[in-house]
Parts: structure tokens; sequence; C-alpha cells
């Protein structure tokens, strides 16, 4: 018995590992009730959305939303465990003549077959001057947890047509920082996630139905360094929300949900 508790033990670590959660690594039982209201609201004020990932509100289980992947998509998100050493990272920019203050952070992330109570407990965030390749870190680290709250975005990301399935909640999670100003320029931000749970955390793409996945978005892993992430053939962006005590812009959650 302890040899077979011991496989296992190790088969799972190895599958949390992963750089990838593609099509067919996941053989949980899905659908059925399991949805109603999430526990997140889209922030009032905000400095910049990288992107939405929901492509179907209310189409999901229990009136829940999805975030479908489309046609050509193979994975459902990309590893960014803490335990792995797995980095994620996007770029974002300021506009000329601008000033950032950012006081929060929302990234976003699952654990398969976790249910849509948070397993995830621990975020890292470093944001560079540059691509992470060159350059340097300017706020923020990868060994220090910034998580300060963590609840389910009420959508669930799918296969093509698999609606009701419940094995992907998305959580969005928020670091609360000390403010980390930024001056006119692009900036690469750079995500880690762990959890009790044991498949994941993966960080779900920026989605839009009906169009090619679009980014220039890129992973780190111990065996590859970093690469591109990539959707058949196409670039990936990951979806992150900064905030600041002044917004550029104010709409709601239900207003981005609504354009897609």
């Amino acid at each position: 018995m302890k040899f077979v508790l011991l496989v296992l033990a190790v088969s799972v670590a190895a599958f949390a590992g992963t750089a990838q959660d593609n099509v067919g690594d996941w053989a949980g039982i899905s659908g059925g009730g399991v949805g109603g209201f999430g526990d997140w609201d889209y922030p009032a004020a905000v400095l910049y959305d990288n992107g939405p990932f929901v492509t179907g509100v209310g189409m999901g289980s229990g009136g829940a939303d999805i975030s479908e992947m489309q046609t050509g998509d193979g994975t459902y998100g990309y590893g960014f465990q803490v335990v792995n050493g797995n980095i994620v990272a996007d770029v974002f920019t300021v506009p000329a003549g601008e000033t950032w203050n950012i006081d929060k952070i929302t990234i976003f992330g699952y654990q398969t077959g976790s249910g849509t109570t948070p397993t995830i407990n621990d975020i890292r965030l470093a944001v560079y001057d540059d691509v992470p390749t060159t350059g340097s870190i300017i706020y923020g680290s990868m060994s220090t947890n910034v998580l300060s709250s963590a609840a389910w975005t009420n959508c669930y990301r799918v296969n093509i047509g698999l609606y009701t399935n419940t094995d992907r909640p998305v959580m969005a999670l928020q670091a609360d920082l000390a403010t980390w100003t930024l001056t006119e320029g692009s900036y690469w931000l750079c995500m880690q996630a762990g959890g009790t749970g044991a498949s994941g955390p993966w960080a779900n793409p920026v989605t839009v139905s009906g169009s090619p996945s679009e980014g220039v978005a890129m992973q780190y892993t111990t065996s590859g360094g970093w690469v591109s992430l990539v959707q058949g053939t196409y670039g990936v962006s990951l979806p992150f929300i900064l905030e600041g005590p002044t917004s550029l812009q104010r709409i709601t959650w239900g207003q981005i949900k609504s354009t897609f």
C-alpha cells in the first residue's frame, strides 16, 4: 500500500508541474449543477486591463459564464506553478506623458478540479523594465507571496461546445501593493501562483469569441528557459488588471462581458 501511495504522489506532482494544461490531460467527470453567482466583481477604477476571457455570459453550468477555447486551440492554460519555478509574463505600456501609481494587481488562473472555492493561496508578481530575458526587476519579486484575496469569477474555462464542464473554474487573484510608480514606457509583468490542488495552478489566456489568440506572452520553465506562449500558430495574451488611485476608465464587469 505504501508503494502505491508513493507512486500516486509522484504522478500528481509531475502533472501539477507541467508547462501546459492541454486537451486530454484531465479525465475528471464534469457537468451538473455547480455554478450560480461568482464571488468577484470587476473593479471600478482601472488603469489598465490586458484583455477579456469570458466568451459566453450565462452559458455555463448553473448560469455561470464560460471562457470557450477557439478553433485550433489545444491548451486550456499555461503552467505558472511556484513549486516548479514556472513563470508566465506579458507586456503592457504606460502611454507617453502618463505616470501610473499602481496599488492593486489582479491576475487570473485555476486549479483543475478545484470547485468554486479557491485553492490558490499564493501569487508572486514582478515588473521588469524590458523583456524578462534582458530586463531587470524594478518592482516585486518571485520570492514573496503577495496574495490579498482570491475569488471565483463566475467563469469556467471549457473546450469547444462543452458548456456544462466545471473542471476549470477561473479565479481572480488580487494583490494589494505598496504603490508601484511607472512612467511612460513598456513593461513586463511576471506572474506565478501556488495552491493546494493537485493540478496547476494554470494561467488561462485572453480569449475572444470567433477570433484567434494574439499576443506576445512568454513562459519560463527551469528546463527550457523563456519561450513564447502559443495557441496553435498564434501568440497568446494573458489577462490581468492594474488599478490605481486615478483611473483611466470606469466600466463594470457586466459591461465588459456584454461585448463578447
